[in-house]
């Protein structure tokens, strides 16, 4: 029997909407207040709500299988092409798309086209033959390969088969594991029409006689050695990272359970300027994102983003940004961004906001000076990073 598609209810990011008590089953409620409480809040109905549902993201976007007869679909405020802007910088996705051909509707669609292009890559890479390496190996074997362990042979004389550490070329690596792992995710996520559907499961088979399947965090991703036969792992790895990262655990019981897939926009921010401005540096800066400040072994803050000389090291800028757009600046994250500069004996503090601020902030806290900077989503993001960077440094850029 054909399974009837799921009820999905839509929400934004950071906005609050209502449902009739009727809409929304208690069981349901229940369990996105017990599964989803960092993501979601939720007001079961009262007097005070007027009997309805009361639902509001807390900064994150995508899509929550409550059940498998409901869903939670979150929309961003982010325009959907500004978004995949954002995305490709954040996670160095160095993809030479045609002019034009990207025109995604829906964070969907966004999550459907990246799982296409790195099924297809993968499809592409073991038609050519899947990158290889030397692994070392132990084995008792009953002839001689490699290096015997002499000291094992002569304890046990009688033992025909001999101790041998030797070198083989598997295509069972971790830069093939990761690709396996990450396609059998996104074969979880239910976000993806059959026709993508297919090509991934293609993908997938192609990689399982070959590869072990094992479990990996985004972070495997990051920070990997490339070279001539492995150069096109780069972009493969950056996609991965991406759906690693935005993926959760379920909470059901089960493997066939979906998984959630959420975006956190405030970190997306965060990456996307820091990426951005690495980028486009302007001549005679260098940019120094998650600076750690460590003040004893069990206390340390990390800075988004620092602004340096490239000639003498020096911090001129320490930047943090916001995800928000409040009426007025929180004394909380002023008194975070001077201690920040503080730190580093640094005299310019600024705040980055995605939206213009109805009170700007532009004020003097001893020697440090500490703004409020806008690079806006709305529009073109290159324009809005170059409007960004003016703002930031008026005498130089002009």
């Amino acid at each position: 029997m054909k399974r009837e598609p799921p009820r999905i209810i839509e929400l934004t990011e950071y906005q609050l909407a209502t449902f009739e008590q009727d809409s929304i089953p208690e069981s349901v409620g229940q369990k996105i207040y017990q599964n989803y409480a960092k993501e979601i809040d939720i007001e079961f109905p009262n007097f005070k709500t007027r009997y309805q549902w009361h639902l509001k993201s807390k900064g994150r976007v995508g899509n929550i299988p409550i059940t498998p007869e409901f869903h939670i679909a979150i929309r961003p405020k982010v325009p959907i092409n500004n978004l995949f802007g954002m995305l490709e910088y954040a996670y160095n996705l160095k993809i030479k798309f045609p002019q034009g051909s990207i025109q995604c509707q829906s964070l969907e669609q966004t999550y459907e086209t990246l799982a296409n292009i790195l099924a297809k890559k993968i499809l592409e890479r073991c038609r050519k033959g899947l990158y290889r390496d030397y692994l070392s190996k132990t084995e008792r074997l009953a002839y001689i390969r490699g290096r015997v362990d002499l000291r094992s042979a002569l304890q046990k004389p009688w033992d025909v088969k001999l101790k041998c550490h030797y070198n083989e070329q598997t295509g069972d690596i971790e830069d093939n594991q990761i690709l396996a792992w990450t396609l059998f995710i996104i074969g979880r996520s239910g976000l993806c029409r059959e026709s993508v559907s297919s090509t991934v499961r293609k993908a997938f088979h192609a990689l399982q006689g070959f590869v072990t399947l094992k479990t990996f965090k985004s972070e495997a991703c990051i920070d990997r050695t490339y070279h001539r036969l492995n150069q096109d792992y780069q972009l493969l790895h950056a996609l991965c990272r991406f759906f690693l990262d935005n993926t959760g655990p379920s909470h059901e019981t089960g493997d066939r359970e979906m998984l959630p897939f959420l975006i956190d926009m405030a970190n997306l921010y965060e990456q996307f300027v820091a990426e951005w401005l690495k980028a486009n540096t302007p001549k005679g800066f260098f940019v120094k994102p998650q600076h750690r400040v460590i003040h004893d072994p069990n206390y340390f803050y990390r800075i988004d983003l620092l602004l340096c000389d490239i000639a003498t090291s020096k911090v001129l800028y320490v930047l943090d940004t916001k995800y928000k757009a409040p009426d007025k600046i929180d004394n909380k994250d002023i008194y975070q961004i001077v201690a920040y500069a503080n730190a580093l004996k640094c005299q310019n503090a600024i705040l980055v906001y995605p939206q213009n601020l109805k009170q700007p902030l532009d004020i003097k806290n001893d020697d440090i000076r500490v703004r409020s900077l806008t690079f806006s989503l709305d529009s073109d993001l290159n324009e809005a990073g170059k409007t960004f960077l003016t703002s930031l440094l008026p005498n130089t850029l002009s």
